[in-house]
């Protein structure tokens, strides 16, 4: 006598999985790649203020009055973590080193997603690290702490190169030749141009190339480069660290 009706229950949500599926693709499929991003941004960030809190009470409680030796944050204490919190966060770019050394030019269109996203942790308003956020079986999760340097180089290059919301900007992370820059589009519509971070300063000797070339005033002035200024050392950079890996 009733299993008439759990039958109908059985059925009824059935039926409604199976028209909540199509639309929520038919949602996704209808956003535009700035909306995509930005829903993807907030779930990352979500998962970011999730694995930091558990970071934090576990750090405490492991390591109380103390600084584990090689800690990843740039904090005098644990009990710091307390007056940290996550900031704005950024997705990973990088390029196809097969694209860079096939001669291809045009840095901007080569930069494709990782699907990974990096933010920022301050305290007292000043970077301490990062923190990387990555989907693991489909669902986003922490598995990175660190880069206490790199976090203050790339706030101190999003403050003066980026707009209000940072839609300017793209981390673009050349892993082959260990070396980030941050590309700084324009609202004109020109051609977007680059700020290599430490690591692209470092590795590519960008700094001694400039005064080499005698442009090293463009340089300090705005800090940005056009690609054609770096693509070169760079794609000898990938090829000669492929060639040694091999």
């Amino acid at each position: 006598m009733h299993v008439k009706p759990v039958v109908q229950a059985l059925l009824f949500s059935a039926t409604l999985l199976a028209m909540q599926t199509p639309l929520h693709a038919q949602a996704s499929l209808t956003q535009t790649p700035q909306q995509l991003q930005k829903t993807e941004g907030n779930d990352a960030s979500a998962a970011a203020s999730r694995g930091f809190a558990e970071f934090v009470q576990y750090q405490i409680q492991a390591h109380s009055g103390s600084l584990p030796e090689g800690f990843p944050l740039d904090v005098t204490d644990v009990q710091d973590l307390k007056d940290a919190s996550i900031g704005y966060g950024f997705p990973v770019y990088t390029v196809d080193p097969k694209d860079l050394l096939a001669g291809r030019s045009d840095f901007s269109a080569m930069a494709k997603s990782t699907g990974t996203w990096r933010f920022i942790i301050n305290r007292n308003q000043r970077p301490i690290g990062l923190v990387t956020v990555e989907k693991v079986n489909g669902t986003w999760q922490t598995v990175a702490y660190g880069a206490a340097g790199l976090s203050k180089d790339v706030d101190a290059l999003t403050r003066f190169h980026g707009n209000a919301d940072h839609s300017n900007l793209r981390f673009i992370r050349i892993y082959q030749a260990r070396s980030d820059f941050l590309e700084v589009g324009s609202n004109n519509g020109a051609t977007a141009r680059f700020a290599p971070l430490q690591s692209a300063r470092e590795t590519l000797l960008l700094q001694q190339r400039a005064n080499k070339a005698g442009n090293a005033s463009d340089a300090a002035t705005s800090g940005l480069l056009d690609a054609s200024q770096f693509v070169e050392p760079l794609r000898a950079a990938v090829k000669a660290n492929i060639a040694n890996f091999r």
